[in-house]
């Protein structure tokens, strides 16, 4: 009640001279970034979000702690009173507790000045900000018994504000006055959902656009909900990019292989998968993981319907050993490859081959006690752990 308050005050207190401007941003997308964000902090532009106590963590919600650190959640299996996540901002006045390296540029969540890493997700900088949590703020190290290490994670009670995309993509398309980026996101996704024939209620909203920190420098970041959504989102870019609607960004091999990034105008955007309720089937808790060894093997992908999502889970067959020491007995080749990390989400079709470097793991299901062995790429203790598509 005290919050809705606040939002009809705030938008009584919006004068006729502020409506024209607004009005008018959304016409220069030329307006200098400079302008641009002297007046986004001037004019309200709040989006309604959810508290942790009705939220169900999801992968790609983000939150911001007490202490002012905005993280992403990672995954769809957590603990009951705890969020597996990745650290993504750091508040100005703990910058200088963790010694990684800083991009240069800043930015700003309602008046608190936020870093972020120059590189968010390498082993070693998993390790140093574990370690910088560990010293400083304990709470955020978890020793998982079914892992049998520690990892960083947050405490239900300790976050201030979470952030789901498909809600705050809903509430973005309420904001009565938006800015030019704004508009231009929403612009997107009504294209996209058009196009694919996904429903609106199926897309969401990621990143700074979501968190009310975004500049007109920022990409926009989607997300699309379901797995058959994602495949006719992927199609339908496609066939956008081959129309002159949409082009391709293309930085490395991997995004000549995941076509996950794309251009809208003058803006680049980025699309990822997030997991229906009714496509998360397994929870905390029901297996026990024990690495056994690293490996590096070529093998065939026998199914992808998986692949689209973080963690990515790939089934295999096919699996040939590159060397001798990752030649294994019939009982122990892997069924599955499963990508922690986000970049090789959606790397390989089925019947695709590719090259895997990462830890065997041996999985146990607590309650049957059924065995089977995946081997796990971003165990965040070898820096070459990687799937390479062939």
């Amino acid at each position: 009640m005290e919050e809705k308050l606040h939002r009809d005050v705030s938008s009584l207190q919006l004068t006729h001279l502020n409506l024209f401007v607004l009005t008018r941003l959304k016409h220069y997308a030329s307006l200098s970034s400079r302008l641009f964000n002297a007046l986004t902090k001037i004019l309200p532009r709040c989006l309604e979000t959810v508290t942790s106590k009705k939220w169900v963590p999801t992968d790609g919600d983000s939150f911001i702690t007490e202490e002012g650190f905005i993280f992403n959640v990672f995954g769809y299996e957590h603990p009951s009173d705890r969020v597996f996540s990745f650290l993504k901002y750091v508040p100005l006045n703990f910058k200088n507790l963790f010694y990684v390296r800083f991009l240069k540029k800043t930015w700003n969540y309602s008046g608190l000045e936020l870093f972020r890493a120059e590189k968010l997700y390498t082993t070693k900088n998993y390790q140093t900000l574990l370690e910088a949590f560990r010293n400083n703020f304990p709470s955020y190290v978890y020793f998982c018994p079914f892992r049998k290490k520690e990892v960083i994670s947050t405490l239900l009670n300790s976050i201030k504000r979470a952030y789901v995309p498909r809600e705050c993509l809903s509430s973005l398309r309420k904001v009565r006055s938006k800015d030019s980026l704004q508009k231009m996101a929403l612009d997107l996704i009504e294209l996209l959902s058009s196009e694919s024939r996904v429903i609106l209620e199926d897309f969401g909203i990621h990143g700074s656009i979501a968190l009310n920190m975004h500049t007109i420098e920022s990409d926009i970041d989607l997300a699309v909900y379901g797995a058959q959504n994602f495949r006719r989102l992927e199609k339908t870019i496609d066939n956008l990019v081959e129309e002159g609607a949409l082009s391709y960004v293309v930085n490395n091999r991997l995004d000549a292989t995941r076509l996950y990034k794309g251009r809208y105008l003058n803006k680049i955007f980025m699309y990822n998968a997030v997991r229906k309720p009714e496509e998360t089937t397994s929870k905390y808790g029901t297996h026990k993981y024990l690495p056994i060894n690293p490996v590096e093997f070529h093998c065939t992908i026998r199914n992808d319907s998986e692949a689209m999502f973080r963690p990515a889970i790939y089934k295999i067959e096919n699996y040939e050993p590159v060397h001798s020491a990752s030649t294994l007995s019939e009982d122990k080749i892997p069924k599955l490859v499963v990508s922690m990390i986000g970049c090789y989400r959606n790397v390989a079709k089925r019947g695709s081959k590719i090259e895997v470097s990462g830890m065997l793991e041996r999985v146990e299901n607590v309650k049957t006690g059924g065995i089977f062995y995946q081997v796990v790429v971003g165990t965040g203790i070898d820096e070459n752990e990687c799937i390479r598509p062939l």
